[in-house]
Parts: C-alpha cells; structure tokens; sequence
C-alpha cells in the first residue's frame, strides 16, 4: 500500500500531504488500486465483527454531527492547503464579474441592515427608519442621529438610501417623513408632477411612500390629514413654495 511505501521513506500521509501542499483527504492511489481496496473492505464488512462496529460507530458520529466538529476542530490553525487555494481560484475565475460583484453588494447590504437594526432598538425604535423620522421632527441633523446611534458620524449620509430609501429621502428634502413632505406640499397646492421633479422620485414612488390612499378611503380632514408620526415640518423646510 502507499501508506506502507510512505513509512519505508520515513513518512506518513498527513506529513506528506501537508509537505507537498495536498488536502488531507486527497487519496494518494491510482482509481484501479481504490476500487480494489474497496472491494476489499466490503467484503471484510461482512465477515469481520471489528469493521462492522467501527463502520457503525463512524456513520452515528456522522449522523450526530460529532464528525464535523471533530473536524472543524482539528482544522483550526492549520494552514490551507496550496490544492485546495488552487481550487478555490479556479471556481472564483468561472464566476461571472456582475454576479460576483451582486454578491458582494447584497452581502454588504445585509451587513448594513443588520447595523441599522441593533442601532435603532438600542435607542428603543422598531427600525432606522422610526429612529431617524422620530429625531429629524425634533429637529437633529443625520450627524447627531448617527452619533446617538454609536455610529460613524457620516455613518447616516452614506447608508441611509441603502437601509431605508424612504427616510433618506424625506431626509434629504429636510422632512421628517416622505408623508409629511407630501401633505405640506399637497397643502400648499403642488402637483404630483411638480414633487416628483423636486424629489427626483417618480410619482408611484411617492404615492407609495407616502401612502396614498383611494379616494373613497380618505382620512377626516382630506385626502392628506396632518396625523402621523413626524408631522411638523422641519425648520429648515418652513418656507413654502409657490403652487406648480
């Protein structure tokens, strides 16, 4: 056997493969030699009561998911395999550019998502987007959000569109919600044409955002009543705009 050809030169198989850079499970034998010992084998499973329980014992690790830990465990520290960075090189190549950098992109989205979530419950908000309407209506800039948060003082400016488009566009309108800009806006006689222009958001979009209801479902007070969270207009935005 090779493992028995190793020995005569002073070797074993871990020390050989690691030596040469191959992974541990790499078999060192030709096809025909592995097939033949394996032939072997079950026939030893047969007649052979040690194999059998070893071969028992071997699959109920397996089953229990000891075999991975035990593995995971052993393969800490260790250093990669040149075989299997090979490898690994090799089916990052055939990975189209646009679908690696799309993984890449949904990863960091969640990643972002997840950050704004933990920031927003530390503070007591249901999500970035409750946080960041609650503060702006008191009057705080997305620094001093970002910094109540125990995030980067930019940390708002840059990721916000990316968590929550709704808020950061309300946000960058100095509105406290895409709702408010819409009833102070539709109060003061503008046209859906005229705040997609100013927003640069389509009018679904808005509609959407701002929860535009059917006519026949209209709230007391017009089809834009002034309740809701985040109602006064920030001070920056006081000032009205001639009607389009």
């Amino acid at each position: 056997s090779v493992t028995a050809h190793l020995k005569a030169h002073g070797w074993s198989k871990d020390a050989y493969c690691e030596a040469f850079g191959l992974e541990r499970g790499q078999p060192l034998e030709g096809a025909e030699t592995r097939k033949l010992r394996a032939a072997a084998l079950s026939a030893r499973l047969v007649f052979e009561p040690a194999i059998r329980d070893g071969s028992a014992a071997g699959r109920q690790r397996a089953r229990s998911g000891q075999l991975t830990r035990d593995a995971a465990a052993a393969a800490r520290g260790r250093r990669i395999p040149e075989q299997r960075r090979r490898k690994a090189v090799r089916a990052l190549a055939s990975i189209p550019a646009a679908v690696t950098a799309r993984a890449n992109r949904e990863r960091a989205d969640r990643s972002l998502a997840r950050l704004a979530a933990v920031a927003a419950r530390q503070l007591g908000y249901p999500d970035i987007g409750a946080l960041v309407q609650a503060r702006m209506a008191d009057g705080a800039s997305l620094a001093e959000i970002s910094r109540e948060a125990g995030l980067h003082k930019d940390w708002l400016s840059r990721h916000l569109a990316r968590v929550d488009p709704a808020a950061a566009a309300a946000a960058s309108l100095a509105f406290a919600s895409i709702a408010d800009y819409v009833s102070q806006r539709r109060a003061a006689g503008w046209t859906w044409q005229a705040m997609a222009a100013e927003s640069g958001h389509p009018q679904s979009w808005l509609r959407r955002a701002a929860g535009d209801q059917p006519a026949g479902d209209q709230p007391a007070g017009g089809r834009y009543g002034s309740g809701g969270h985040g109602s006064a207009l920030r001070p920056a935005a006081a000032g009205s705009r001639p009607s389009r």
